[in-house]
């Protein structure tokens, strides 16, 4: 089935972020500053986007412009080498590679996430998701909200937004999907993070990967 999307966030929808991964993206800073005396609360920033976070960091220390590629390399190369490594894993949420198989055939797959696009591929290749999501896969790469990734993967795709469905765990993945007229399918492990999707108005909430799929497939069916 080509003419339905699937997109998914990927930090506690597909993916689970840990510690270690959070901190080896502020390692990169290392030679500016002390990466430990950055905040790892992703709200705390002006913009929830990995390419916005790194600009603010940047602003904040003072470091020239021209040094923002050499970050984001510097971090990407990280990353790589930690996964291939084996320092480093990025495991995936429970049930997602069963739900993500599960709906090959069905729809088209995606991504939109505010992790830089080959930061997700890294990650997502390590736990063995990558290749089912490649297709339409955008993430914080040129900056902006959740809404505008969201909007990009949408005009990749070359559908209309009344034939996506969008899969996120946060509110401003809710704000996305309201704000692109998307159907959207909230998801957490999170008892609190589920009554806080509901209580702004997700029509659909999930609390496990079975769950997800049978609320997916009623919207790929309507």
């Amino acid at each position: 089935m080509t003419d339905r999307a699937v997109i998914f966030d990927v930090d506690g929808v597909l993916l689970e972020l840990t510690a270690a991964e959070e901190d080896l993206f502020f390692e990169a800073f290392a030679d500016w500053g002390d990466p430990a005396s950055l905040s790892r609360d992703w709200n705390s920033y002006r913009i929830r986007n990995d390419d916005n976070i790194v600009g603010e960091i940047m602003e904040r220390w003072r470091i020239p412009p021209a040094e923002k590629p050499l970050l984001i390399n510097r971090y990407h190369r990280a990353l790589g080498s930690a996964l291939a490594a084996g320092t480093l894993t990025s495991p995936a949420v429970a049930g997602a590679h069963d739900l993500v198989h599960a709906l090959q055939g069905q729809a088209r797959l995606g991504i939109a996430t505010a992790n830089f696009r080959e930061a997700a591929c890294l990650r997502l290749a390590a736990a063995g998701l990558w290749d089912l999501v490649a297709g339409l896969a955008q993430g914080a790469d040129g900056g902006g909200h959740k809404h505008e990734i969201l909007a990009r993967a949408i005009a990749a795709s070359g559908l209309p937004a009344s034939r996506i469905i969008y899969v996120g765990d946060n509110l401003n993945d809710l704000e996305a999907g309201v704000r692109n007229g998307v159907h959207f399918i909230g998801f957490s492990t999170s008892p609190e993070r589920r009554r806080q999707l509901a209580a702004a108005g997700a029509p659909r909430v999930s609390a496990h990967h079975p769950e997800t799929l049978a609320f997916i497939r009623a919207a790929l069916s309507a």
